[in-house]
């Protein structure tokens, strides 16, 4: 295997784009991430019927969840998000970007699905996160 240096991976031949890196590149651990949807801690969803209010709350999950590991959105290398239509994607990608400004977009991957574990829940997200070696 070629060594590769940390960071956004995007080779030749493959689409180039601003909203995902085809892979990023970090030694460690991987930890793999419960989806997150727009529960709050009672269980309750926030934001019925307002995927912008959702992807807020999915993504101050993420970040509860990544806090408890001791990391930043930096440690974040994988997304898969689940979404029940494509009119969600707008506030999805705004969601993502307002978490992750000022690092490294992670490689992602956008799925429809006709619905998740309750019906109020417009979308999910899964994080695959490397902890840093040491």
């Amino acid at each position: 295997m070629t060594d590769h240096p940390q960071g956004p991976f995007n080779p030749a031949g493959l689409k180039q784009q601003s909203y995902y890196n085809h892979a990023i590149l970090r030694p460690g651990q991987p930890v793999f991430l419960t989806g997150q949807v727009a529960w709050d801690e009672a269980g309750e969803v926030v934001g019925i019927g307002d995927i912008d209010a959702q992807a807020r709350k999915i993504w101050e999950n993420i970040g509860h969840a990544l806090k408890g590991l001791g990391v930043g959105p930096e440690a974040v290398v994988k997304l898969t998000t689940f979404a029940v239509s494509r009119d969600a994607i707008p506030a999805l990608h705004r969601a993502r970007e307002a978490f992750f400004a000022g690092y490294d977009l992670p490689a992602s991957t956008f799925v429809m699905v006709a619905g998740l574990a309750e019906p109020e829940l417009l979308a999910e997200i899964e994080a695959t996160v490397m902890l840093p070696q040491g």
